[in-house]
């Protein structure tokens, strides 16, 4: 028997597809993110390109550059046992962050999800099997998206799943229209560093002095909650970030300062 699920999304992507069909005509060329470093703690840029594409679809990769504000946003594509760690910090210093979660996670580490929510974070999409979304078909790409949807609204009884981070940051004029169609707001980043490989650690004073020396004024902070680095480095970079006048802010803050500003005030 076929799954209700299934004949919805199958129902759904017949409907996209007569009211949306323009979606074809977008360029399905695969581009891997990126930015330009800046010196001296100064925002970021990137590709004049990358930046049209984004505007075109409503995405972003950094902040308002002229506040001195940070955004944390981690990626949990699967559980190494420092998610607590770093959970446990951002509730004691009371600083919101955005996990983006795979179908793998959902699965394996429900509770942490749970908690994530449950303390205020946001929890966005980054698909259920982690694949480079402009190189799957649009049936594809709307099922790993709905299944990490439908899977974490089961999970936590929330409806809504708004933000997504493409994996391996991959991403193409088509996958950024139809994800946008889809509802989903995507979200790059403007400050990371080498801090995925597992057994390359190299201590909680090493992640420190990459993040400080990479963050600037609306800095989208990409950090891998697998480092041990990085959840022993979090209380310092917090206090510090703090003290030299940082604040930090939820992706919603910064997505309604946006729609505020938009708004035909005289």
């Amino acid at each position: 028997m076929i799954k209700k699920t299934t004949v919805l999304l199958f129902l759904f992507f017949v409907c996209f597809n007569i009211t949306a069909g323009g979606i074809h005509a977008y360029d399905s060329k695969t581009y891997n993110w990126s930015f330009k470093p800046a010196k001296d703690n100064k925002p970021v840029t990137t590709e004049s390109l990358y930046i049209q594409m984004l505007e075109d679809t409503g995405g972003f990769f950094i902040g308002d550059t002229t506040k001195k504000e940070l955004y944390l946003t981690f990626d949990n594509g699967y559980e190494n046992g420092y998610t607590e760690k770093i959970l446990d910090v951002l509730k004691e210093k009371e600083v919101p962050a955005a996990f983006f979660v795979t179908g793998h996670y959902l699965d394996s580490a429900s509770d942490l999800v749970v908690r994530m929510v449950n303390e205020g974070h946001i929890v966005g999409n980054h698909s259920w099997h982690h694949p480079s979304l402009p190189e799957i078909g649009e049936g594809r790409l709307m099922e790993e998206l709905t299944k990490v949807k439908n899977r974490f609204t089961e999970l936590t009884g929330e409806k809504e799943m708004n933000y997504l981070r493409p994996p391996r940051g991959q991403f193409s004029e088509r996958s950024l229209a139809l994800s946008a169609k889809l509802g989903y707001t995507n979200v790059f980043w403007s400050m990371a560093y080498k801090d995925w490989e597992v057994n390359n650690q190299k201590g909680g004073q090493y992640a420190y002095d990459q993040i400080m020396k990479r963050i600037h004024p609306g800095a989208i902070m990409l950090i891998h909650s697998i480092s041990s680095d990085n959840a022993e480095a979090l209380p310092k970079v917090i206090d510090e970030a703090r003290k030299k006048g940082y604040t930090f802010k939820s992706l919603d803050d910064y997505m309604f300062s946006q729609k505020i500003e938009q708004l035909p005030f005289p």
